[in-house]
């Protein structure tokens, strides 16, 4: 279920910085803004389950978030998108709270 949460936010995250920044939203502009976040956030996945991690814990949601960050960012560099240290800021935040806070509440309701 985490795994979907994750993908699910994170996508989402790409969808309002669409917004903001073009004021429309297509699919492939979408699609654009975030496979490298998408990819980042199943590459921490892998870590996850090699790490055999439990999807809930807010450490979990630290590793997702750092994956879906960095790998992101690095993803994005590599593919000649742009990373702006005021996006880098953004995204650090951002990533950071829809990753983490989602575990975070579910702990304190447990």
């Amino acid at each position: 279920m985490w795994l979907v949460v994750d993908l699910l936010l994170v996508g989402v995250f790409a969808v309002v910085g669409r917004l903001s920044h073009y004021g429309a939203l297509t699919a492939g502009g979408w699609w654009t803004t975030a496979w490298p976040f998408l990819v980042g956030t199943l590459l921490a996945w892998a870590v996850l389950a090699l790490t055999r991690r439990p999807p809930a814990a807010v450490s979990s949601g630290v590793v997702v978030w750092l994956g879906a960050l960095v790998g992101g960012m690095v993803l994005r560099q590599a593919s000649g998108q742009g990373t702006a240290t005021a996006f880098v800021v953004v995204a650090t935040l951002v990533l950071g709270a829809v990753l983490v806070l989602p575990r975070v509440g579910a702990r304190v309701r447990r």
